[in-house]
């Protein structure tokens, strides 16, 4: 029997369709799983795939099953039982062989995991995989951190199962150790703040507008056909349609408003703040969901509280303010993208990856949940100015936020004024009118702990001043 080109190690959900689209596309896969039960019941329901299938009962004949340099994709929980997967597998091991973590890893981690394989003679790939269930199965996009060579051994199958837009495999070797993972944190942390805009916007139609679900979700749907084209935009007018077989209600409207969270974007905001790059719209959005999971709490609150003391959300102009939440929702959404994108920039410095951006938002473009059809015109932007400080201040894009800066700034004074919560709408208007101003406040900041050094006041970043009463940061 001919040996297997790559392996794969878990064959719960993701693992299982990762494990089908590589045999799909005409690779042959060993497989291995913890209880021999479910590898042969992965076999079976592989049906027409079997031939490109080698279902194994043991490590032993698992690793060798695999043409050397043996690629081995771990598809298991995240954390201590990589570890223990890698330090079992790795006695079976041979010199130039490849342990490929697939799933939602701390990039830290990885590039713990890549250093401690140094002088083993292994050696590891970090690879960021986005699309959910539906991805793996059927083409997800593909981030990849490790040395190129491992790169070089696992390029065809890699190619051949990912996603295509337009006939362009969304998949790139990244650079060294973690930078695969990280540049999937950061698409996670965009996500986010992606969602939760989309979330404010529905409140102010719901809770402003009086809008039913399906007429919500109307609105969504005509947005999909314009600028604001992308995947989260359409599986919202999806969900928002959709009712329950039983009352007939909207579904929507039967879940509860408590959000979850696997912690990639709460680490995206820690690696912004540990880098001092702000991501004001990821950072709202990662609190906002905490906020919503607090729901007794938030009751309670009401009770207490009530509801903030307003009139009656009045639109003049109905037409108007539907364009005006379009228009809003595109520039929170450019500001968040700006955001992940100068994250990833500076830890490319940071960690020496040299980071390809328009190659980033070019393997985004299709596969991954953040796809969008303004994806295509960030690949442009930094493919024509890989140098920009900034997304916001490259010419397509400065020009969109300058068009779109009143319809947001419209929309977030209407939510405040209307006691309706919009955080990452507000985030995106701050960072925009803080990055864009030439002078701002922090002289006083610097005065403040200039004078606390002076003085003999404790400052609270614990360092000292030597320049007199007002310090460095005097403004000749």
């Amino acid at each position: 029997m001919a040996q297997a080109e790559i392996g794969l190690i878990g064959l719960g959900v993701m693992g299982s369709n990762l494990a089908l689209n590589i045999a799909e596309k005409g690779n042959k896969i060993a497989v291995f799983n913890r209880t021999v039960e479910r590898t042969k019941e992965f076999y079976e329901e592989a049906g027409a795939l079997k031939d490109h299938v080698i279902p194994c009962e043991s490590i032993e004949e698992f690793v060798a099953a695999i043409r050397p340099p043996r690629p081995i994709i771990i598809m298991i929980k995240a954390g201590d039982p990589v570890d223990q997967q890698m330090a079992l597998l790795q006695p079976y091991l041979s010199k130039n062989d490849i342990m490929i973590d697939a799933g939602n890893a701390n990039f830290r981690d990885t590039m713990r995991r890549f250093d401690n394989l140094k002088d083993s003679g292994l050696t590891f790939i970090g690879m960021g995989v986005s699309g959910g269930e539906e991805g793996a199965r059927h083409g997800p996009s593909i981030m990849v951190g490790g040395t190129e060579d491992s790169w070089k051994r696992v390029e065809k199958v890699l190619t051949s199962i990912a996603a295509k837009y337009d006939g362009d495999p969304c998949v790139a070797w990244l650079g060294e150790n973690g930078a695969g993972h990280f540049v999937k944190t950061i698409h996670n942390g965009i996500e986010y703040a992606d969602m939760q805009m989309i979330a404010e916007i529905y409140g102010i139609l719901r809770d402003g507008l009086k809008m039913s679900a399906s007429e919500i979700g109307e609105v969504f749907g005509t947005w999909n056909k314009g600028r604001l084209n992308s995947y989260l935009i359409e599986i919202t007018e999806t969900v928002l349609k959709a009712a329950d077989p039983i009352t007939g209600k909207p579904i929507v409207d039967l879940i509860l408003d408590k959000a979850g969270q696997k912690g990639t974007g709460k680490w995206s905001v820690i690696e912004a703040q540990n880098m001092g790059i702000p991501a004001t719209a990821i950072e709202a959005a990662v609190a906002a969901r905490s906020i919503s999971s607090v729901k007794g709490e938030r009751e309670a609150a009401e009770k207490i509280l009530g509801l903030p003391p307003v009139g009656e959300f009045k639109v003049a102009d109905r037409a108007a303010f539907l364009r005006d939440l379009e228009s809003a929702l595109l520039a929170a959404k450019i500001g968040a993208y700006a955001q992940g994108f100068a994250v990833m920039a500076q830890a490319s410095r940071e960690f020496n990856w040299n980071l390809p951006m328009p190659t980033i938002a070019r393997i985004w473009r299709a596969g991954c949940i953040i796809r969008s059809a303004f994806l295509d015109e960030i690949t442009t932007a930094f493919t024509k100015a890989p140098d920009a400080a900034n997304l916001i201040v490259t010419p397509a894009f400065s020009a969109t936020v300058t068009e779109t800066d009143g319809a947001l700034r419209r929309v977030v004074s209407a939510a405040v004024l209307g006691g309706l919560p919009v955080p990452a709408l507000a985030s995106a208007l701050g960072y925009f009118d803080s990055y864009r101003r030439a002078r701002g406040t922090a002289n006083v900041i610097q005065a403040q702990r200039d004078f606390f050094g002076a003085h003999g006041f404790d400052r609270t970043d614990g360092a000292d001043s030597h320049h007199g009463p007002w310090g460095s940061g005097l403004n000749a």
